[in-house]
């Protein structure tokens, strides 16, 4: 069963950082592009940035804030997210960046003074 724990979320003032955390299991991301994605209060969930081997891509509202990464050796996927904006507040996923498995239960960002 392929389940992702996604950690490092929390309360942060604007213009701060956080640093998200994907554990995954079930699958070995390595075969697999992996990806960020997230919900905003009253929104749909969204794209924010995907990993492939080498190639990155993000959203266009990151505008070079964020960093995605991967170790595949920890099977972990990452997220520096800097320059924060209230705007960011919502709940975090990672998965698959096609074909997604379960959601895991995510993490909270919360960009607030």
């Amino acid at each position: 069963q392929v389940q992702f724990v996604e950690s490092g979320g929390g309360l942060v003032q604007p213009g701060g950082s956080l640093r998200l955390s994907c554990e995954a299991s079930g699958i070995s991301i390595i075969a697999f592009a992996m990806a960020w994605y997230r919900q905003l209060p009253g929104k749909q969930r969204e794209f924010v940035a995907r990993v492939g081997a080498v190639a990155k891509h993000y959203a266009d509202f990151v505008k070079d804030r964020f960093t995605i990464s991967r170790d595949n050796d920890k099977n972990t996927v990452f997220l520096e997210m800097n320059s924060l904006e209230p705007e960011d507040t919502g709940v975090y996923y990672c998965n698959t960046g096609a074909n997604q498995r379960s959601w895991g239960q995510a993490t909270q960002v919360t960009v607030s003074s």
